[in-house]
């Protein structure tokens, strides 16, 4: 299928599982229950709110998508067919309603009974426009149900003294981001010129990412070599194939299975292209003076997800199994009741047994290198965490070219690295929108967004009191 036609339709939407995830994280650490923390967004979605210039282009961008379904049109766009304009107020009762369903009956609300009939019915038979038609969903209650929300151990590393939490499969980020410090640990980046640290970080990029793409998938279906991509030897091996002076093109993935106790492994896999991934997604860390920290990256994949508003319930479905590789034999080919691979790296870094910093970004594939990136930029080459991540983003995803955002090419750090033989790919938009936490020394707390990307971030440190 054309991928646009793919992800407007019934057939790209898995079961949602961010209600779940919110009852888990309630349930397991939460001081309140979903009626209090529902409250504002209950509040938001009845009285409205107006909307920006970010939000206005952003629906811009999915007219086409959004005109095709009629719940959807009523909503995000106006009596012309266009995006509704900024300073809208834009009031949402089908939203409001949800949240009441699920503040009132809990998680259950949403997975059982009239809301997900209405969830159901809307994947298998969706709410086209006149005279349109898109290809619908098989989802059933049962799959809705049957829905569990997997508590899995995080992905630990270490990095230049710091211990490194990442995100576990079905997710790639914790591992891809890992493997690539790991490589990079075997070099002195500090006392380099920034050009050629710059490299380096490309070119462990590049590795990592082949070999993500060549094992990882979710854990329930795939034995995927996770201890062997871990471990600092095979990145020393991995290590050995960077030229310092010249960029590389696309490699082959590495053969970790000799690096971890079962040596075995049926098929070796071919090099392939990266797959199509969705940059829209949501990120946010909070800590609070209990010492909790949160680094939490959510999504509906695409902006606007299928751009399928359930009627009735204002809130639109994923196209989450857009994620999955559909050109097998791959780890990450569709089967029932699997998860696709995302490349979400919510990431929380200790010193010492306390937290130091963490950092998240939305981006698809470009996630792991934004994550990447900031903290090699925080920790080796010395720029506070605000500089760190407004710096410019280089995305090396093992392809020829590099993503960079509009305005790099030509730029005197462009040039020193196309010294390297580094070329650009422009897209259109900026890469990642990332949010950071830094913990002080002296106990403080130092909140870090993006200071010009998406519109601008939110950043604040509220104290008891204020």
């Amino acid at each position: 299928m054309d991928f646009e036609q793919a992800v407007a339709s019934g057939a790209s939407v898995g079961v949602p599982g961010t209600v779940r995830g919110w009852h888990e994280a309630l349930s397991r650490y939460g001081s309140m229950d979903f009626k209090q923390v529902l409250a504002p967004a209950i509040d938001v979605a009845s009285k409205g709110f107006v909307v920006t210039d970010h939000f206005s282009s952003m629906t811009a961008l999915n007219e086409k998508k959004f005109a095709q379904f009629t719940t959807s049109a009523a909503l995000y766009l106006g009596p012309d067919g266009k995006a509704v304009k900024p300073g809208t107020l834009l009031r949402n009762p089908g939203m409001a309603r949800a949240y009441r369903e699920i503040a009132a009956h809990g998680q259950k609300a949403f997975y059982e009974g009239p809301l997900a009939r209405a969830i159901v019915d809307t994947v298998n038979k969706p709410p086209v426009a006149a005279g349109l038609r898109v290809r619908s969903g098989g989802m059933t209650l049962a799959d809705l149900a049957n829905y569990e929300a997997r508590i899995r151990q995080p992905v630990k590393s270490t990095y230049r003294g710091y211990d490194i939490y990442g995100m576990p499969l079905p997710s790639s980020g914790g591992v891809a981001v890992a493997e690539a410090l790991n490589i990079l640990e075997g070099y002195d980046l500090k006392a380099m010129p920034r050009a050629q640290a710059e490299h380096l970080y490309l070119e462990a990029s590049r590795l990592a990412f082949a070999d993500r793409n060549a094992y990882l998938a979710d854990p329930e279906f795939v034995d995927a070599p996770v201890p062997g991509l871990l471990t600092k030897d095979f990145a020393a091996q991995r290590r050995k194939l960077i030229d310092m002076q010249r960029a590389a093109g696309v490699v082959a993935a590495g053969d970790p299975y000799g690096y971890q106790q079962d040596p075995s492994v049926p098929l070796r896999p071919q090099t392939r292209p990266l797959q199509r991934e969705s940059a829209h997604t949501t990120h946010f860390t909070v800590s609070d003076k209990e010492g909790n920290v949160v680094s939490y990256t959510f999504t509906i994949e695409s902006w606007g997800g299928s751009g399928i508003v359930v009627p009735g319930y204002g809130f639109l479905l994923n196209n989450e199994l857009t994620d999955f590789d559909f050109s097998g034999p791959h780890p990450n080919v569709p089967e029932a009741g699997k998860r696709p691979r995302s490349s979400m790296a919510p990431t929380i870094a200790l010193k010492d047994g306390k937290p130091a910093f963490t950092i998240g970004s939305p981006g698809g594939s470009t996630i792991i290198t934004t994550v990447l990136q900031t903290i090699v930029n925080y920790l080796d080459l010395g720029m506070p965490m605000d500089a760190a991540l407004n710096a410019p983003r280089l995305s090396q995803r093992n392809s020829a070219v590099t993503s960079v955002e509009p305005g790099f090419a030509g730029t005197a750090q462009a040039k020193a690295l196309e010294a390297f033989g580094h070329k650009w790919e422009e897209p259109a938009e900026e890469i990642g929108a990332a949010n950071a936490i830094v913990f002080n020394p002296d106990g403080t707390v130092t909140a870090v967004s993006e200071g010009r990307r998406h519109g601008v971030g939110t950043a604040l440190v509220q104290k008891r009191g204020h």
